[in-house]
């Protein structure tokens, strides 16, 4: 009995100090960007997680647009994208994972093949190619074509994913729906996707925060300053050799995590699973 509570202590000690070690390396960052943003001074050797003479002085800084920063627009340039990057990524997806999920057809086994290794491509190997794509098109600096890319990509990872999902919500719910005479177009929308929510909660959170974090393929497309996204213009703010303010950069930086946030906030009710749980019942 003893060694049965020693052991039962052991675990749950072990548990909690793995979280409390994964929790102090997610936040301790945080909290030191956060600290920078309002330290004055542009060098981080001076900066604290306590700012001594905290100062609102680097998101003034931010919002003036003076000189080269322009900082507002990359703000509306990466909301728009990644807004219409999340759209455009829940509609493919949904289609074609509806497609591989309830329809058997010639290629559909090569089709998921070739989604599993395209994955496996890292995307910083098409670069030349998206590059000489863009010229070829005349779309440099076009953020429509930085858009479709992302959608591009956000596919074949996010059509397992919901796939996955759809397969696990019961097939004779189309049946029945079938029976009554309802449409694959019907069952689609007023069955499926209903049930598919957790999943595309998912897929839309995914598809939002890409574009947010992405320097490689954006930087490849967008040259001039006034196309920029927000990791291309703050990565500018700290490139330069002389004038580097990387505590302006920490200030735009945590700005970043506010429509993250928002959209989180917003689809968190339906971070949920198991809504197919008793989707037979009644």
């Amino acid at each position: 009995m003893v060694t049965s509570k020693r052991s039962r202590f052991i675990r749950l000690f072990s548990t909690y100090l793995v979280l409390a070690t994964v929790m102090i390396m997610i936040i301790y960052p945080l909290l030191w960007t956060i600290g920078a943003s309002f330290n004055p001074g542009n060098s981080l050797v001076s900066t604290s997680i306590i700012p001594e003479n905290p100062t609102l002085e680097h998101f003034r800084e931010l919002f003036a647009g003076e000189g080269s920063l322009q900082y507002v627009q990359w703000y509306k340039n990466s909301i728009k994208v990644s807004v219409f990057t999340m759209l455009g990524t829940v509609i493919s997806v949904s289609f074609t994972a509806y497609a591989f999920s309830r329809f058997r057809f010639r290629g559909r086994k090569n089709g998921l093949t070739l989604f599993l290794l395209l994955q496996m491509i890292p995307q910083f190997s098409a670069l030349v190619a998206l590059y000489v794509l863009a010229q070829m098109l005349g779309m440099m600096n076009s953020h429509w074509l930085l858009i479709l890319l992302y959608i591009g990509g956000q596919i074949p990872m996010n059509t397992y994913l919901m796939k996955g999902y759809m397969d696990s919500i019961p097939v004779e719910l189309d049946e029945s729906a079938r029976i009554d005479g309802a449409s694959n177009t019907r069952i689609f929308l007023q069955i499926i996707m209903p049930l598919a929510r957790p999943m595309l909660a998912v897929v839309a959170m995914n598809g939002f925060t890409g574009p947010l974090g992405d320097f490689i393929l954006s930087s490849t497309i967008l040259r001039s300053a006034e196309y920029y996204t927000l990791p291309i213009g703050l990565y500018n703010l700290v490139n330069e050799v002389q004038g580097a303010s990387y505590t302006t950069f920490a200030a735009g930086a945590i700005l970043i995590s506010i429509p993250i946030a928002i959209v989180f906030l917003l689809l968190q009710k339906n971070f949920v699973s198991g809504l197919t749980t008793g989707g037979t019942k009644g």
